[in-house]
């Protein structure tokens, strides 16, 4: 049975509070651009750590196997709730929407044309943590990309009479056009745990074929295959900024032997033709495939073991059940961890999306 500990850092000071927290009903994981997020239940007869150990919004989480850091994140909420004191955290990238641009274009670093989504998230860490007490330590991958955010004729520009989000930010540079993927990662240096965004271009992960999860071998549990008609479309409307005839609009339609459904998609904050015609387009790819395996459980084993498969990873389906045949490419988007506890044994809960409704770019 694998090794948990669980342990609590300051977030300005970098102290470690607690080695190994006591904490039980544990659930845990990553997640493709975006933060992930654990949940865990604190003894009541504990609760007196609760200044000390882990005070909301100053505090860091971090959960280890087998001497293996596997997610790190915020303590964001510690409340009672009847006999038990429930604890929630996100990923360090949550902080970025408690934090919001106050100078301008980034403390000055934009506004940007033709830049890369990836400098620019890079300078959005960099603004956050130039900040008086806003330095988490996080790292940003060198990562480049052929991606472009803004044109002459509109920059990407972020005002400080509007206070955009700095989350907000990182979201734009995800949804330009073969634009970047982010994932977090925490590992063990010099002592001290450290933090990282992993960025990839043109996509993260890769495909696997060397793993994979089938009936009978290492599949605990499905979500059964999903074939929704009402979630289809080959047509997409994609509303930004604007208002009556001012309003932004991009359609992205193709013909595919099938009758049309459009969907409309509404984003009124864009205010760049270029970026809501890739929100539609991305849309479109997405809502243009039927038969979807969108959740599975697998146990720890040889063909597919915890920390071998990565955020952003193809690997192969093949589901055998009652109720459906499904043998195909799926792209881990996400996972959750329940560590085991006397009752349970270890549970790993993946995220799924079919491989094939990803574009990246050249």
């Amino acid at each position: 049975m694998s090794a948990y500990r669980y342990l609590t850092q300051h977030a300005l000071s970098g102290d470690i509070l607690a080695w190994d927290l006591p904490l039980s009903d544990v659930e845990f994981g990553p997640e493709l651009n975006g933060p992930g997020s654990l949940s865990a239940t604190l003894a009541p007869r504990l609760a007196h750590l609760l200044g000390s150990h882990l005070d909301p919004g100053n505090t860091f989480i971090y959960v280890e196997r087998d001497h293996i850091l596997l997610w790190g994140g915020i303590i964001w909420r510690a409340e009672p709730q009847g006999g038990s004191y429930p604890i929630e955290a996100a990923g360090f990238s949550s902080y970025l929407q408690r934090r919001h641009d106050i100078h301008g274009n980034l403390g000055g670093r934009g506004p940007y044309t033709y830049a890369d989504p990836c400098g620019v998230i890079r300078d959005v860490w960099a603004y956050a943590q130039a900040q008086p007490d806003g330095n988490l330590g996080v790292t940003v991958d060198a990562t480049t990309s052929k991606a472009k955010a803004g044109t002459p004729a509109e920059p990407y520009r972020t005002d400080w009479w509007e206070a955009p989000k700095l989350g907000d930010v990182i979201d734009d540079m995800t949804s330009i056009d073969g634009g970047p993927e982010w994932t977090e990662a925490v590992t063990w240096s010099g002592g001290k745990p450290a933090r990282r965004v992993r960025l990839g271009w043109p996509r993260l992960g890769t495909r696997r074929t060397d793993l994979s999860f089938t009936s009978g071998i290492n599949l605990a549990a499905t979500v059964p295959a999903v074939y929704d008609a009402d979630e289809y479309a080959q047509v997409v409307i994609g509303l930004g900024a604007g208002e009556g005839r001012g309003r932004r609009r991009a359609i992205d339609a193709v013909r595919d032997g099938r009758l049309r459904l459009e969907h409309v998609l509404e984003v009124p904050a864009e205010k760049a033709n270029d970026r809501l015609a890739a929100r539609a387009r991305q849309e479109r790819t997405a809502r243009q495939i039927l038969g979807d395996v969108n959740e599975i459980t697998i146990t720890d084993h040889p063909a597919a073991r915890l920390g071998a498969f990565q955020i952003g990873d193809d690997v192969r389906v093949t589901l055998h059940d009652q109720w459906a045949e499904y043998d195909g490419w799926a792209r881990i988007t996400g996972w959750r961890v329940r560590p085991p506890n006397d009752q349970e044994p270890e549970r790993i809960t993946l995220n799924l999306v079919r491989a094939d409704r990803f574009t990246y770019g050249a």
